[in-house]
């Protein structure tokens, strides 16, 4: 198995969604023939890891990244903005390789940067400051308290709130000089490759020597990154 996906931004909430339905199965497909996964943030629409208990609507997906796992696939976790502090459930019993901030990895002889995207802004220090609290020990270990239906009914509520006034993610504009720039920092920092979640937008970028990735989501234009046969792709399910 020579073949890696990269996906992002699903935003699973309640397995009769179509969504969460879609990626089951094309997950399901990837059984036997994927060395690995990449995630690269936000596949919940809210995740926290306690050490005891998951979410209930999360179990199936749970379950199919485990029959992944038992085939031979490795999973690696980019954290987002919707889910953080993974947890003990993805460190230990799935076996996952978690990159809180994102990080560098190698895909044969090439160095890939993989961000979810959200930190591309080096300006918006009001949301790196939010950002820093709610990946905060004293913010975990608060959550580690509270009764796990409480975080997700307080979860849900900021959800809905925050969805308030605001055009869908993949009409906005996309933020193309802070994507260059914080692609060619990476670039220039030896990187080959660029991929990046965040924006619910796929698109492709050459920059110098390098090319930049955009993943899409998975909510309504099912898009995803393929590397096959020495070769970056993006594709729709």
């Amino acid at each position: 198995m020579n073949r890696d996906i990269f996906l992002a931004d699903a935003h699973l909430l309640h397995p009769r969604d179509i969504n969460y339905q879609r990626l089951l199965a094309f997950l399901g497909e990837q059984q036997g023939r994927l060395r690995t996964l990449y995630i690269l943030g936000d596949l919940f629409e809210f995740w926290v890891g306690y050490r005891h208990m998951v979410f209930a609507p999360y179990v199936p997906l749970l379950n199919a990244l485990g029959e992944l796992r038992a085939g031979g696939t490795n999973i690696v976790y980019v954290e987002g903005n919707h889910d953080f502090h993974l947890g003990p459930y993805f460190h230990e019993t799935l076996g996952c390789r978690v990159l809180p901030d994102g990080g560098d990895v190698e895909i044969d002889g090439r160095k890939v940067h993989l961000t979810h995207g959200d930190l591309v802004n080096s300006a918006d220090r009001g949301y790196r400051l939010l950002r820093r609290f709610l990946r905060s020990r004293v913010l975990k270990g608060l959550i580690a308290l509270a009764p796990g239906d409480l975080t997700w009914s307080i979860s849900r509520w900021a959800s809905r709130q925050s969805q308030k006034g605001h055009a869908p993610k993949n009409n906005r504009r996309l933020p193309e000089a802070c994507i260059d720039a914080y692609a060619r920092q990476r670039l220039a920092a030896g990187n080959d490759i660029v991929i990046t979640g965040h924006f619910h937008q796929p698109f492709t970028r050459r920059i110098d020597r390098g090319q930049v990735f955009g993943l899409g989501d998975w909510i309504e234009q099912y898009s995803y990154l393929v590397y096959e046969d020495g070769c970056f792709e993006l594709k729709t399910y």
